[in-house]
């Protein structure tokens, strides 16, 4: 497994979960000032210095569950609430939406481009806010100094642990079902057309060289699809053309609506059947990531009010997401809200935390510290 996978997972992931609340904002007419509020906080954490540090350290790749229990506190670091339901439906999209990015992307050094475009995205949400684009910038300046170095074998080791992760995920998401990309069970359906990968020739031509390499013959056949000549590397920079489309927003104006319908049959994280050996690591990274974002982000129990973030569809309530926003202000030491955090693993945790006697509670001692 790569060790450098991590923070690729968490840009990506995190840009398609600000896709969704920009798209759902706008589409309920919540006050503009309101909802730049919502983006810069949410990017204004995620982007923060120590946190990205932290991700930043090579390590291994983490759970589902992990990833998930991350991304609802930084969804929740604004004044912005959704309740447990609400957020497995939306990181079931972001997932399903990655993981369909994953499978078109043309040559493992994409992946990179992949990622810039949703940092570009990011950039332009919270363009008129300078500190927070001040920390954009230089996360994306650092993912280039970590990255840009790394050979095609080490990036397309990167690609196939991104697969692993994403591998068991076949969620039916209506988007995709009614553009045709996905089909009913689940699987995504890959079309054997369009440009090739830069610095690949088009397949259908063979030809033949002798021993002193000069070509003697060429013969043609018929290579199964309609393919392009590529259309250009794209800019690994700070600024420029991607060229490449995959990583950007897939809920522009022309979507009206984003909903997970009946047909929906969204895979649940079910616990594996055999204890989870990275369980205290996974716990260690909540404490450090947790640990450094700020208290004074955190909503205190003020009176609220809800809008569909997904709207459902023949009222349907389980395709029902929901956003609660209160005011912002201090809601007391980040340790009580890593207790709670930790408190919503699944038994098999406590188990494996039971087995040591000592393990759980020097973790919950060095979260008390914090």
């Amino acid at each position: 497994m790569s060790i450098r996978t991590l923070p690729l997972v968490f840009i990506n992931l995190g840009g398609e979960m600000l896709y969704v609340l920009d798209q759902r904002l706008q589409a309920n007419n919540t006050s503009e000032d309101r909802s730049e509020k919502v983006l810069n906080d949410i990017v204004g954490t995620m982007f923060s210095k120590s946190f990205m540090d932290e991700l930043l350290k090579p390590q291994q790749l983490y759970s589902h569950r992990t990833m998930k229990t991350v991304l609802t506190r930084l969804a929740h670091a604004s004044i912005m609430r959704l309740n447990p339901a609400s957020m497995d439906r939306l990181y079931e999209l972001m997932i399903m939406a990655f993981k369909y990015q994953l499978f078109l992307c043309p040559r493992p050094r994409d992946l990179l481009l992949i990622s810039y475009n949703h940092i570009d995205s990011i950039r332009e949400m919270v363009r008129d806010t300078p500190v927070v684009l001040n920390q954009v910038n230089e996360t994306h300046r650092k993912i280039i100094e970590v990255y840009s170095g790394l050979s095609e074998g080490e990036l397309q080791f990167l690609r196939q642990t991104l697969l692993i992760f994403v591998q068991e995920m076949h969620v039916r998401v209506s988007l995709f079902l009614k553009n045709q990309i996905q089909n009913p069970s689940g699987r995504f359906v890959l079309t054997t057309s369009g440009p090739v990968p830069f610095g690949v020739d088009v397949p259908g031509l063979i030809r033949k060289f002798d021993l002193r390499g000069r070509e003697v013959s060429q013969r043609e056949f018929p290579p199964g699809g309609s393919y392009s000549s590529p259309v250009g590397p794209g800019s690994f920079d700070l600024n420029g053309d991607r060229v490449l489309r995959l990583g950007r927003n897939l809920y522009g104006p022309r979507v009206a609506t984003i909903s997970l319908p009946n047909l929906c049959a969204p895979v649940s994280l079910q616990p594996e059947s055999t204890p989870n050996p990275l369980a205290k690591e996974e716990l260690n990274l909540l404490a450090r990531l947790m640990g450094s974002m700020k208290a004074e982000n955190l909503p205190s129990e003020e009176p609220c009010f809800r809008i569909n973030l997904f709207p459902a569809d023949q009222e349907e309530a389980p395709g029902e997401l929901l956003l609660f926003f209160t005011e912002a202000a201090a809601d007391g030491p980040t340790a009580s809200v890593l207790a709670q955090i930790v408190g919503q693993f699944t038994d098999e945790e406590a188990e494996l935390e039971k087995s040591s006697s000592s393990k759980g509670d020097d973790l919950l001692a060095m979260m008390d510290d914090l």
